[in-house]
């Protein structure tokens, strides 16, 4: 792993993304637990807010540009916002069906699934030492999800909202892998790719939203006394602002970084995560549950190790975050003194990106 003198300046975005996913994760919970009947529009007015955003953002801010809308690229993101929509239901329909500490161990297989489809994707095997860190991972999910006599019934989580946890982490990995192959239709801008995907995204999730009377079931709520409305208004501007702030911080970690170090930046969380939910929201805190959060964060950890130690450094070039991966104009390009050079170790390290 090497890095330059301007190296705070990715490790601000690595830490702000983190930050916003944890205002996303307990903000989400507490709008879900507050009308669980409502996970899909809840999400679309996240995505339709995250839009409105951009918008507003880029009148204002030149390099924030809004892409020309064609069908031909259309299609070509098509698989991208597919993975990103079902990824993001999956993940609400896990969130809402199991407590807030308990969400980072439902989806604890993020890290070996991501090294699975990079090895599919790059078809290479990946060394020995990342299959162990992948298994340690595996091995603090199983650990995790566990049956426990000492969770109460009625707060353990049910098979199909672990099957909703895994679904999420194979899709999150599908997302990363995709990320990268998708710039390049956007002119390798990660502004309009998340815009294209938020779009895309509210277009796929709207008919559901209809064919799941969600919107029905809205009305029915706002007549009902016993619903609080303003968790669910105020929880869903708080979460779009967040969500147009974490798509960009999220795109930008992703692209500077490997994939999988976007992962792990994810996991570094853990632990606030898992204090926050005990805190906020009483849940309960077994010794599989820690002993799985630790066991997790352990594989993470050496996985990390593992792929700084096997990492070369390339020689040394001053990108842009928004023109990184234009490697024709990189020649032509001497004015980059300013800038960040980040090079971390994944398993895409064979592939032009």
């Amino acid at each position: 792993m090497y890095f330059d003198a301007n190296t705070p300046k990715v490790a601000a975005v690595v830490g702000f993304y983190m930050s916003a996913a944890l205002v996303m994760v307990f903000v989400n919970k507490a709008v879900l637990n507050s009308s669980p009947d409502l996970p899909l529009l809840f999400l679309l007015l996240q995505l339709l807010i995250a839009l409105l955003l951009l918008h507003v953002t880029a009148k204002f801010i030149k390099r924030v540009e809004i892409p020309k809308l064609e069908l031909e690229t259309a299609k070509k993101l098509t698989p991208v916002v597919l993975v990103n929509i079902i990824g993001l239901i999956f993940n609400t329909l896990c969130l809402r069906d199991v407590e807030a500490s308990f969400f980072q161990i439902a989806r604890g297989l993020v890290l070996p699934l991501t090294v699975i489809v990079f090895s599919a994707h790059t078809r290479t095997v990946p060394s020995v030492r990342v299959g162990i860190a992948a298994g340690t991972v595996a091995i603090g999910f199983l650990l995790g999800v566990a049956p426990s006599t000492t969770v109460p019934a009625h707060v353990a989580p049910s098979a199909l909202s672990l099957f909703y946890g895994v679904l999420s982490s194979l899709f999150i990995a599908f997302h990363a892998v995709l990320i990268k192959s998708s710039l390049p239709y956007c002119d390798n801008s990660t502004i309009q790719l998340a815009y294209w995907t938020n779009l895309g995204s509210a277009i796929f999730l709207f008919p559901f939203v209809l064919l799941y009377r969600e919107i029905s079931t809205l009305e029915d709520l706002i007549h009902d006394s016993n619903w609080d409305g303003q968790v669910f208004l105020w929880g869903s501007i708080v979460t779009g602002i967040f969500g147009f702030l974490l798509c960009i911080a999220g795109l930008l970690s992703i692209k500077v970084t490997s994939p999988i170090t976007h992962m792990f930046s994810s996991a570094l969380r853990s632990v606030i995560q898992t204090l926050l939910g005990v805190w906020l929201f009483k849940d309960i805190m077994t010794v599989n549950r820690a002993a799985s959060i630790l066991v997790i964060m352990i594989g993470t950890i050496y996985y990390t190790w593992v792929k700084s130690s096997e990492a070369t450094p390339p020689p040394r070039k001053d990108v842009d975050l928004e023109i990184v991966g234009n490697r024709k104009h990189e020649e032509d390009s001497g004015d980059g003194d300013d800038e960040v050079t980040v090079v971390f170790g994944g398993p895409e390290d064979d592939e032009k990106v």
